[in-house]
């Protein structure tokens, strides 16, 4: 009986590990999404650069698993809506530093806050795409080609 326990308990430690494996293949969304990976597989690249380095082009679809990014004409006119509040919020967290560590008006730190904001500010917009991309794969994934055709069979 002390054979049959031994088995049992190598075996559900077996599936726990490969379980781990499972999951450790393939990263945490902010993980991939700091990284600007593709919502699907979350290995795929969605820009050719960085967008910490400059304001580089996107790819069209996932070299991994073939998702298009861009659905439709204006498909990231939502995250034109993500990119303003991010830098509203921005905007807002500096002038508050600002106004905690100097003693100008509010309208002198908001200026400031805007104007230190604007280097960041395509990096910004870049990473609210990434983060649109995430969204809408969340509310309405597109599926694989062959899921796809399997569906209509």
């Amino acid at each position: 009986m002390e054979v049959d326990a031994m088995k049992r308990d190598v075996t559900k430690r077996d599936i726990t590990e490969s379980e781990v494996m499972k999951n450790d293949a393939r990263p945490s969304a902010w993980i991939a999404i700091v990284q600007q990976r593709c919502p699907r597989c979350r290995s795929g690249r969605i820009f050719r650069a960085s967008i910490f380095r400059g304001f580089p082009r996107m790819f069209e679809r996932c070299s991994v698993c073939n998702l298009k990014f861009e659905r439709e004409a204006g498909y990231f006119l939502g995250a034109m809506y993500i990119s303003y509040g991010m830098a509203l919020g921005t905007i807002a967290i500096v002038a508050a530093i600002l106004w905690s560590l100097t003693s100008w008006s509010v309208v002198k730190d908001l200026a400031w806050a805007a104007v230190l904001f604007l280097p960041f500010a395509p990096s910004l917009t870049l990473f609210a795409r990434v983060l649109w991309i995430y969204l809408d794969q969340t509310m309405d994934p597109e599926r694989p080609a062959s899921e796809s055709q399997n569906w209509l069979r």
